[in-house]
């Protein structure tokens, strides 16, 4: 017989406090995963946590670059991760043997990396950054330094929009769930909702991103949504982020954008769907899947991490 939601929740607790273990969940897993975790963040505010907590044992309900990250910042930390193959599509769309060969034809400039990467393509970068500091880590580097962005080119040119930097190069990767946003429902949603604010993650294509009232990472999408005075929002990024959105704004009203093919649910990331209570509760139980990785690897991989830290 299955267990009920209610039991796991109760099993996962219990064997939390046991081992010592602590929870580290996405915005974008589902909202009974979110509810066991004792953090939740976007990729920015998770990273640093995996950094600075006091755990034995950390969990990443999340994608697996979330879970090497952790592990690149805690070496001694035993992570766990509930799911393998739960990977991403834009970090698969940059592998680092082909970056590396990419890196090798432009070898004046410096790499800037999102997170959303496999260890092995941070390893081959000087600085990291998420949605949230992209701006502030390429506005940290002298306006005549050439710079490779990857993987994603679509904040990679929302990045060199707002900078004005005529020497980046962009690696031709993407997420395709903010690929996939339709324009034109965009529009019809607004035209219903006329009051309610686009808000965009800059994931997304140019032309989604030139009709935002707000253009930010998942943290900094729920911060604008809570000082706005808007009472509805037309939310254009993973659709997981809408649990919290409700939870902390019950009285506003958040609308999800719909992908191109309306059969497909193309703006869930079927990755962090992967994860579930009952994997969750199995991955504690054996303390295995857990994230391995070699130590030369993860040396030149956490560099490039703390430099984004160091950003201020």
């Amino acid at each position: 017989m299955s267990m009920t939601n209610q039991s796991l929740m109760q099993r996962i607790a219990e064997l939390k406090a046991q081992k010592g273990a602590v929870i580290l969940a996405h915005y974008y897993t589902t909202p009974e995963v979110q509810a066991v975790a004792d953090f939740l963040g976007d990729s920015l505010a998770l990273s640093v946590k995996a950094r600075d907590i006091d755990a034995p044992i950390i969990l990443f309900a999340g994608v697996n670059f979330m879970a090497e990250t952790a592990k690149v910042l805690s070496p001694d930390k035993k992570v766990l991760l509930p799911v393998p193959e739960a990977g991403c599509s834009l970090a698969e769309s940059c592998e680092a043997e082909a970056f590396a060969a990419f890196k090798a034809k432009y070898p004046d400039h410096k790499v800037v990396s999102y997170v959303n990467t496999s260890v092995g393509v941070k390893a081959l970068t000087d600085v990291c950054c998420t949605s949230s500091n992209a701006l502030q880590v390429v506005n940290s580097i002298p306006e005549d330094q050439p710079i490779i962005f990857a993987p994603d080119r679509n904040l990679g040119s929302y990045i060199q929009k707002l900078t004005g930097r005529t020497n980046m190069v962009l690696w031709d990767g993407a997420c395709t769930v903010h690929e996939e946003f339709s324009l034109e429902k965009i529009l019809q949603l607004k035209a219903e909702h006329p009051e309610a604010k686009v808000v965009v993650h800059p994931e997304c294509r140019a032309y989604i991103i030139e009709v935002a009232d707000y253009v930010g990472s998942t943290a900094g999408i729920l911060e604008y949504c809570g000082k706005s005075d808007a009472e509805e929002f037309i939310v254009v990024t993973e659709a997981g982020i809408l649990a919290e959105m409700r939870k902390r704004y019950p009285a506003k009203q958040f609308i999800p954008a719909p992908p191109i093919d309306s059969t497909c649910g193309c703006n869930e990331c079927r990755y962090m769907k992967m994860v579930t209570l009952e994997n969750i509760l199995e991955c504690l139980e054996n303390e295995s899947p857990e994230v391995v990785m070699d130590e030369q690897v993860r040396l030149a991989a956490e560099r490039s991490i703390l430099n984004m830290v160091a950003i201020k």
